[in-house]
């Protein structure tokens, strides 16, 4: 039997564009959150938060006391190992600008910045221009889908579960058939997705606060987390314009629309 790793990324690309056609939903009308699967992402959200409560909070909390320059450290490292797909999708949707930009980021940082532990391009101005293939298939004219919560990944929509597929592999690291701490260790300990982990706990220990009072503080933790996820996606996009206007007050802004699963 054939590994998934033996698709190339082009080819798993294309084999995903036509998945996500067959597979959307779209909602019906006057539905602005289509959720046709609760029952079960409701299940699954209780399995995160039981997680959450059992490792990745306390990781979290252990996180929080490692020197600063190690934390951002990590963040760097996690970013830069996922450059090469950012520019992948700014070639697909059209944005040079972003894809030259990120493209001269990766250059930099993994080499003067070492391998991406420090982030030179950042000191001179090159900032990352954020994307995903989540993106890129709603720049195509995808629709979103119905809204499904993913085990561990958290709140998501169908055409942005795909785009976590491709994204995975337009990794490098598993492009070229990932890099293991050790040669008999599990896949799961490849120094990617080890790279990805440490990032996932840092935030959760940087927005401590912000996660618990939706976990453990809310009345319907699931729906919050919800609402926060499909409007910051939507914003992100461009597709909202829902209050309070980004461009009268980005802090604010970015405060409403903030999702404790989104990079930040």
């Amino acid at each position: 039997m054939h590994s998934t790793r033996s698709l190339r990324p082009p080819t798993l690309v294309s084999v995903l564009t036509v998945v996500v056609l067959a597979a959307c939903n779209n909602a019906p009308p006057g539905v602005d959150v289509y959720d046709p699967y609760e029952q079960v992402n409701r299940q699954v959200h209780e399995f995160n938060v039981g997680l959450d409560q059992a490792v990745i909070d306390p990781a979290g909390q252990v996180a929080n006391t490692l020197a600063p320059p190690v934390r951002e450290s990590i963040v760097n490292f996690s970013h830069n190992v996922s450059m090469p797909g950012a520019v992948f999708n700014g070639i697909l949707q059209g944005d040079i600008e972003g894809a030259a930009t990120n493209t001269m980021r990766f250059l930099i940082n993994s080499t003067v910045g070492i391998l991406g532990i420090f982030d030179p391009a950042g000191v001179i101005g090159l900032e990352e221009h954020e994307t995903d293939f989540g993106e890129t298939l709603a720049v195509w004219g995808f629709p979103e889908g119905a809204f499904i919560m993913l085990p561990v990944l958290g709140p998501s929509n169908e055409r942005d579960a795909v785009g976590e597929v491709v994204d995975f592999y337009l990794d490098p690291l598993q492009i070229f058939g990932g890099v293991e701490v050790a040669a008999a260790v599990p896949e799961v300990f490849q120094l990617d997705t080890v790279a990805w982990a440490g990032e996932q706990v840092i935030e959760r220990g940087q927005f401590d606060d912000t996660f618990d009072d939706i976990y453990y503080n809310s009345a319907d933790g699931y729906a919050q987390l919800r609402l926060a996820y499909v409007q910051n996606r939507r914003y992100e996009l461009g597709q909202t314009a829902q209050t309070p206007d980004p461009t009268a007050d980005p802090a604010a802004a970015k405060e409403y629309y903030f999702d404790p699963y989104q990079d930040q």
